[in-house]
């Protein structure tokens, strides 16, 4: 994207954009995209705001190992703790834990015991329908977690986090709260922001998108297109969600993509009451 010379602003009051940081929740196993994870989440954790990384420990399948039942579980303890030692080295000052579960079910049961506001897990890659079909932690935290979610991809060390936002704006109230997340970390890291809105399909209320902000770059291509091409010059982007679950988010225009982009995305949710 060019410079444009009109200032971009965001029309919203940024109470609300100020909680998602508060309660971090971040997911780590022996993969550097959960390490990247646990990188991005302990920058966007607000100054007084919590992070807690979990490594789950899932010994469902070791029952089916026989004679060498008990040693694959001592492997397998030892990985989670070989992955929170990783994370330690990212974010010395979070608090750590090793759960017995299955990843999605511990971190799940975390996001709603703490409660978290945000949810961080590392993108491995999968399609969205291979994440859909095996039930992937990214892909379940998308349509089950009950706050925002942060799905990280690789940055280049040599390039800052956020260096440009993108944030896609419809003129909804989830718009809206998305918008003032991206604007909050633009101002908190210097970083540009580029709100962006598709004029395709439904029919959209300019007047309310324009109310969001200032300077909003329209196009006439589909949402998702729309958002995933903006992304391609940016390391962060933003995406309002209506905070839908399970079989009602599939095809959501948020979970299509933070599959898709090439970039980390953050799905913003409405806070839980």
């Amino acid at each position: 994207m060019s410079a444009r010379a009109f200032e971009r602003r965001c029309l919203v009051a940024p109470e609300a954009a100020a909680t998602v940081f508060d309660r971090v929740l971040c997911g780590v196993d022996d993969t550097p995209e959960s390490l990247e994870a646990v990188r991005q989440a302990a920058r966007f954790r607000a100054a007084t705001g919590t992070l807690a990384v979990v490594s789950a420990v899932d010994l469902a399948h070791v029952v089916r190992a026989g004679w060498a039942a008990t040693s694959i579980a001592v492997d397998i303890e030892q990985e989670a703790e070989r992955a929170l030692e990783a994370a330690r080295r990212e974010a010395p000052d979070a608090a750590f834990h090793s759960i017995r579960g299955r990843p999605v079910d511990v971190l799940l049961a975390e996001s709603k015991r703490i409660p978290a506001t945000l949810v961080a897990v590392g993108s491995h890659g999968h399609r969205r329908g291979v994440g859909i079909a095996l039930g992937g932690v990214a892909t379940t935290m998308l349509h089950e977690a009950p706050c925002s979610v942060l799905v990280a991809r690789r940055v280049s060390a040599a390039v800052q986090f956020p260096q440009s936002i993108v944030v896609g704006i419809d003129g909804s109230p989830e718009s809206a709260l998305a918008a003032a997340v991206a604007f909050s970390l633009g101002e908190r890291f210097g970083a540009q922001v580029w709100p962006v809105a598709s004029t395709s399909g439904k029919e959209i209320d300019l007047d309310a998108v324009r109310a969001i902000a200032t300077g909003v770059v329209l196009d006439k291509r589909r949402p998702v297109d729309v958002l995933v091409t903006a992304s391609r010059d940016s390391n962060l982007l933003v995406v309002g969600s209506r905070g839908l679950h399970g079989l009602a988010a599939l095809g959501s225009v948020s979970e299509r993509v933070a599959h898709s982009a090439p970039c980390s995305v953050l799905v913003v949710r409405p806070a839980a009451p």
